[in-house]
């Protein structure tokens, strides 16, 4: 079974503030989006243009040079997002973990490669979590930046936790390893 494109919902939630034009979309996909939902630009156009053709957005300007077009929701693409985010999450997305993928194929206990794929992992997930918590701090400076974009802030927060959640267990588990 095709799995459903998520692609033009994310676009449409981002629409729904203000107009944003195609390079603006696809910059969200390199800070606040990126940190949980990936998309390219060779994506991301063609998906622009579908969109338009189901009327789920419209040009609304085009600037003076004429080469930057700017998107906005139309009422039917603001129905569509409010239909999507009312329906039920049935279904974990696609987990692409090489970490435990290559863990999961070590078939000694002993085994030397061990040690090296838990060091290299908390680098990682080290690296990430400093990333995320420096996000939050420029961010969400004071409660009404949280109150104006809450669902980001909890999003944030909740992969703030599974990191430092991944890391403790990282570190215990190599600890009982040694």
């Amino acid at each position: 079974m095709p799995q459903k494109r998520i692609l033009p919902y994310i676009i449409l939630g981002l629409l729904q503030e203000c107009p944003l034009t195609g390079k603006e979309i696809t910059l969200q996909f390199k800070n606040e989006i990126g940190e949980f939902w990936k998309a390219s630009h060779s994506q991301i156009y063609p998906e622009l243009t579908r969109m338009q053709a189901d009327k789920w957005i419209d040009e609304s300007e085009i600037d003076k040079d004429g080469r930057k077009k700017y998107y906005q929701i139309t009422s039917l693409g603001k129905q569509i997002l409010a239909n999507w985010i009312n329906e039920p999450v049935i279904e974990l997305p696609l987990n692409r973990d090489l970490f435990s993928l290559k863990l999961f194929f070590v078939t000694q206990k002993d085994a030397e490669v061990i040690e090296k794929l838990f060091n290299d992992q908390i680098i990682l997930i080290s690296e990430q979590l400093k990333h995320l918590k420096a996000r939050e701090a420029l961010l969400f400076t004071d409660e009404s930046q949280i109150q104006e974009h809450y669902g980001h802030y909890l999003i944030l927060k909740r992969a703030i936790s599974r990191q430092e959640g991944q890391l403790a267990w990282l570190k215990t588990t190599l600890a009982d390893f040694k």
